[in-house]
C-alpha cells in the first residue's frame, strides 16, 4: 500500500544555480548530490521541517528524447513549468523577505478562499506558490 509522497522531481536549466536557490533563498537543505553513470546527477534538496519529502533537481536528458528534453527547455524559458506549493505561516512576511533576497512574483499576496497566496518562480521558471492556509493541512 503506498504510504506517502517520498520524491518531487523539478526539472531546471542548472543544478547548481537551482541547488543555490533552494538552499540560499528559499532555506531548503542539501540531501544528496552524486554524480552517476554518463555524468548523470542525482542531486536533491529536503526542507527541514519535512525531511521525508526529497526535490530532486534535474536538468531535462536522457532517458528523456532529445525531442522531449527541448520541449521541456522551451517551457522553461515561456516560464511554464509547474512546480511546488509551499505553506507559509505569514504570506505577506514570507514575500517580503523573498523579495529582498531578488526573487521576483508573478502575484503578491491575495486572499483566497483557502487563505492568501503569492505566485512567483524559481531560478528556472517553475511555479512556485507559497499558501498561509485558513485552517491546518492536518
Amino acid at each position: 500500500m503506498i504510504k506517502n509522497i517520498a520524491i518531487v522531481s523539478l526539472f531546471v536549466k542548472d543544478v547548481d544555480e537551482s541547488l543555490r536557490f533552494y538552499t540560499d533563498t528559499l532555506g531548503f537543505e542539501p540531501k544528496d548530490d552524486v554524480t552517476l553513470g554518463d555524468g548523470y546527477r542525482w542531486c536533491t534538496v529536503i526542507h527541514p521541517e519535512q525531511p521525508e519529502l526529497v526535490v530532486h533537481l534535474t536538468v531535462p536528458g536522457p532517458p528523456l528524447s532529445p525531442e522531449l528534453a527541448a520541449a521541456i527547455a522551451r517551457a522553461q524559458d515561456e516560464g511554464g513549468m509547474s512546480g511546488l506549493g509551499l505553506n507559509v505561516d505569514d504570506c505577506q512576511a514570507t514575500y517580503d523577505a523573498l523579495v529582498a533576497k531578488g526573487v521576483e512574483f508573478l502575484q503578491p499576496p491575495s486572499e483566497r478562499p483557502y487563505g492568501v497566496e503569492a505566485l512567483c518562480r524559481d531560478n528556472s521558471g517553475n511555479w512556485l506558490v507559497l499558501v498561509e492556509q485558513k485552517y491546518s493541512p492536518e
